[in-house]
């Protein structure tokens, strides 16, 4: 391999072919992968040179001795560009899930078009990698039950997310009222346990802090009701322990 081939600039990536002469027939004269970035091949026609993927180069048949023009050519300058988005947003899923609100940021991050952005958003929903209702119901389960965080809270991370406001309430829904009084009630509990003092001292502070992980009004006052309760029912076993 040539040591100018070692590697290609994004600009020159991205280039195009707009000094390509027009109204002749290319013909392909080499084509040799690049060293970095992987899977990537810089297909000569004589003086002009374009690099594609290996996928769009396959397809297209951009092979030494096949003529093209450069109206062809600029189709699969299109094509190459939707097969580097594609690319990217699989290497940004490869991570963890994704919306398909963040990975519409990270393409124009990268500097991609809005055309392949959406094509490529198209082509992960139909291969089902990008799923915003699935990835809503997960991110509300875990948060709301392993996180113990409440729906207010959720509620605001999925917007923040892109998550329309239907498929939040459809997610949110899974949740039972049941299930987030005992995430509210295990936290709360602990806070009430680490805060001293007065009765509505600490009344005042386990509830701002249950307010603060997103849990309502009415579940920081029913978490509020049983704690106290509970503090009550541990004073009578006291002094049951002490008369005996």
């Amino acid at each position: 391999m040539k040591e100018e081939n070692m590697g290609v600039s994004e600009e020159e990536e991205t280039s195009g072919i707009g000094h390509f002469p027009d109204n002749e027939d290319l013909i392909v004269t080499s084509v040799e992968m690049l060293r970095k970035p992987k899977h990537r091949y810089q297909i000569a026609f004589g003086p002009y040179q374009m690099t594609v993927h290996e996928d769009v180069m396959l397809k297209y048949r951009l092979l030494k001795g096949n003529v093209f023009r450069k109206e062809e050519l600029q189709e699969i300058i299109v094509a190459d560009e939707r097969q580097r988005a594609y690319v990217e947003a699989l290497n940004h899923l490869s991570r963890k899930p994704r919306t398909a609100k963040e990975i519409s940021q990270r393409l124009q991050q990268k500097g991609f078009e809005q055309n392949s952005v959406e094509t490529t958003l198209e082509r992960l929903e139909k291969d089902n990698l990008v799923d915003d209702a699935l990835y809503a119901k997960m991110w509300a389960e875990q948060r709301m039950t392993s996180h113990k965080k409440g729906r207010l809270w959720v509620k605001q991370e999925l917007r923040q997310k892109g998550i329309g406001t239907e498929l939040i309430s459809e997610a949110l829904g899974e949740i039972s009222a049941d299930a987030e009084l005992e995430s509210a009630l295990t936290v709360g509990r602990k806070k009430w346990q680490q805060t001293h003092g007065e009765q509505l001292d600490r009344k005042r502070k386990t509830g701002a802090y249950l307010m603060r992980r997103g849990f309502g009004g009415e579940q920081v006052r029913q978490v509020l009701k049983l704690l106290i309760e509970e503090d009550q029912q541990q004073g009578e076993w006291d002094e049951e322990l002490d008369d005996f």
